[in-house]
Protein backbone atom coordinates (compact mmCIF):
# COMPACT_ATOMS: atom_id res chain seq x y z
CA UNK A 1 0.00 0.00 0.00
CA UNK A 2 3.13 1.96 0.36
CA UNK A 3 3.16 5.44 -1.69
CA UNK A 4 6.77 7.21 -2.41
CA UNK A 5 5.81 10.34 -2.42
CA UNK A 6 5.06 13.28 -0.64
CA UNK A 7 2.54 15.97 -0.46
CA UNK A 8 3.46 19.32 -1.25
CA UNK A 9 1.10 22.41 -2.00
CA UNK A 10 -1.65 19.78 -3.07
CA UNK A 11 0.94 17.69 -5.57
CA UNK A 12 2.73 14.34 -4.92
CA UNK A 13 6.43 15.52 -5.79
CA UNK A 14 9.62 13.03 -5.32
CA UNK A 15 12.34 12.31 -7.29
CA UNK A 16 10.85 8.99 -8.06
CA UNK A 17 7.85 7.56 -9.43
CA UNK A 18 4.36 8.68 -8.19
CA UNK A 19 2.14 5.24 -8.52
CA UNK A 20 -1.33 7.38 -9.59
CA UNK A 21 -4.60 5.30 -8.99
CA UNK A 22 -5.90 5.12 -12.30
CA UNK A 23 -8.23 2.09 -11.84
CA UNK A 24 -11.17 3.91 -11.14
CA UNK A 25 -13.30 1.45 -14.44
CA UNK A 26 -15.39 0.13 -11.88
CA UNK A 27 -17.16 3.28 -10.83
CA UNK A 28 -17.46 5.11 -14.04
CA UNK A 29 -16.67 3.17 -16.81
CA UNK A 30 -13.40 4.70 -18.03
CA UNK A 31 -9.67 3.34 -18.40
CA UNK A 32 -7.38 6.19 -18.64
CA UNK A 33 -3.91 5.00 -19.06
CA UNK A 34 -2.30 8.44 -18.11
CA UNK A 35 -2.75 11.44 -16.19
CA UNK A 36 -2.86 13.11 -19.56
CA UNK A 37 -5.52 10.54 -20.35
CA UNK A 38 -7.42 11.39 -17.79
CA UNK A 39 -6.98 15.14 -18.34
CA UNK A 40 -8.45 14.68 -22.35
CA UNK A 41 -11.11 12.39 -20.73
CA UNK A 42 -12.35 14.75 -18.49
CA UNK A 43 -12.30 17.70 -21.25
CA UNK A 44 -14.69 15.69 -23.60
CA UNK A 45 -16.45 14.68 -21.03
CA UNK A 46 -17.52 10.52 -20.42
CA UNK A 47 -21.05 9.12 -21.57
CA UNK A 48 -24.36 10.33 -19.21
CA UNK A 49 -24.26 6.50 -18.52
CA UNK A 50 -20.73 6.34 -16.67
CA UNK A 51 -23.22 7.81 -13.30
CA UNK A 52 -25.09 4.45 -13.40
CA UNK A 53 -21.16 3.23 -12.28
CA UNK A 54 -20.92 5.09 -9.68
CA UNK A 55 -24.61 4.00 -8.24
CA UNK A 56 -23.67 0.31 -9.23
CA UNK A 57 -20.24 0.97 -6.92
CA UNK A 58 -22.69 1.73 -3.53
CA UNK A 59 -23.37 5.33 -3.66
CA UNK A 60 -26.98 6.40 -3.56
CA UNK A 61 -29.21 8.04 -6.00
CA UNK A 62 -29.13 11.15 -3.74
CA UNK A 63 -25.10 10.90 -3.25
CA UNK A 64 -24.90 10.93 -7.17
CA UNK A 65 -27.14 14.09 -7.53
CA UNK A 66 -25.39 16.25 -4.34
CA UNK A 67 -21.95 15.67 -6.03
CA UNK A 68 -22.31 14.87 -9.55
CA UNK A 69 -25.51 15.76 -11.80
CA UNK A 70 -28.51 16.70 -10.56
CA UNK A 71 -30.96 14.20 -11.95
CA UNK A 72 -32.89 16.66 -14.44
CA UNK A 73 -29.73 17.85 -15.93
CA UNK A 74 -28.95 14.10 -16.45
CA UNK A 75 -32.81 13.62 -18.01
CA UNK A 76 -32.39 16.31 -20.17
CA UNK A 77 -28.43 14.96 -21.45
CA UNK A 78 -29.30 11.94 -21.92
CA UNK A 79 -32.52 13.07 -23.89
CA UNK A 80 -29.97 14.90 -25.91
CA UNK A 81 -27.04 12.59 -26.09
CA UNK A 82 -25.23 14.28 -24.65
CA UNK A 83 -21.91 13.75 -22.55
CA UNK A 84 -21.54 14.92 -18.83
CA UNK A 85 -20.02 18.30 -18.82
CA UNK A 86 -16.06 18.61 -18.09
CA UNK A 87 -17.12 19.79 -14.56
CA UNK A 88 -19.74 17.01 -13.59
CA UNK A 89 -17.07 14.56 -15.42
CA UNK A 90 -14.43 15.89 -12.85
CA UNK A 91 -16.75 15.41 -10.21
CA UNK A 92 -17.13 11.95 -11.12
CA UNK A 93 -13.55 11.13 -11.68
CA UNK A 94 -13.06 12.82 -8.31
CA UNK A 95 -15.18 10.80 -6.86
CA UNK A 96 -14.51 7.50 -8.49
CA UNK A 97 -10.61 7.95 -7.35
CA UNK A 98 -11.68 8.63 -3.46
CA UNK A 99 -13.50 5.65 -3.76
CA UNK A 100 -10.88 3.55 -5.35
CA UNK A 101 -8.59 4.94 -2.75
CA UNK A 102 -10.57 4.66 0.16
CA UNK A 103 -10.91 0.70 -1.06
CA UNK A 104 -7.43 0.29 -1.32
CA UNK A 105 -6.36 2.19 2.16
CA UNK A 106 -8.90 0.41 3.97
CA UNK A 107 -9.10 -2.88 2.17
CA UNK A 108 -12.58 -3.45 1.92
CA UNK A 109 -14.98 -1.40 -0.61
CA UNK A 110 -17.67 -1.99 2.57
CA UNK A 111 -15.29 -0.29 4.82
CA UNK A 112 -14.47 2.37 2.20
CA UNK A 113 -18.20 3.48 2.00
CA UNK A 114 -18.93 3.86 5.57
CA UNK A 115 -15.60 5.60 6.14
CA UNK A 116 -16.77 8.03 3.49
CA UNK A 117 -19.73 8.43 5.01
CA UNK A 118 -19.12 9.06 8.38
CA UNK A 119 -18.93 12.89 9.46
CA UNK A 120 -15.08 13.14 10.97
CA UNK A 121 -14.45 16.12 13.65
CA UNK A 122 -11.59 17.02 11.22
CA UNK A 123 -13.91 18.00 8.28
CA UNK A 124 -16.34 19.98 10.87
CA UNK A 125 -18.75 17.00 11.57
CA UNK A 126 -18.51 16.71 7.61
CA UNK A 127 -18.33 13.32 5.64
CA UNK A 128 -15.82 12.85 3.79
CA UNK A 129 -18.07 11.99 0.94
CA UNK A 130 -19.96 15.85 1.16
CA UNK A 131 -16.48 17.58 0.59
CA UNK A 132 -16.15 16.16 -2.75
CA UNK A 133 -18.10 18.46 -5.05
CA UNK A 134 -14.65 20.44 -5.05
CA UNK A 135 -11.47 20.30 -5.65
CA UNK A 136 -10.04 21.63 -2.92
CA UNK A 137 -12.64 19.29 -0.84
CA UNK A 138 -10.99 16.37 -2.86
CA UNK A 139 -7.78 17.24 -1.58
CA UNK A 140 -8.51 17.17 1.80
CA UNK A 141 -9.98 13.54 1.46
CA UNK A 142 -6.83 12.88 -0.55
CA UNK A 143 -4.42 14.04 2.33
CA UNK A 144 -6.73 12.14 4.98
CA UNK A 145 -6.57 9.01 3.04
CA UNK A 146 -2.62 9.11 2.60
CA UNK A 147 -1.96 10.09 6.02
CA UNK A 148 -4.39 6.88 7.04
CA UNK A 149 -2.06 5.00 5.08
CA UNK A 150 0.85 6.10 6.52
CA UNK A 151 -0.87 5.23 10.15
CA UNK A 152 -0.85 9.34 10.89
CA UNK A 153 -4.86 9.08 11.37
CA UNK A 154 -7.09 6.11 12.44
Amino acid sequence: MGHFATHKCGMMSSGQVVSTNLNIHPYVGISPQSEFDLAEIVEKGIPTESVAFLRDSGLTFSEVSEIVISPRTLKHRKARGENLSNEETERAVRVARMLAQAEQVFGSHDKALLWLRTADERLNNRTPLSMLPTEAGGRVVESMLWQIDDGIYA
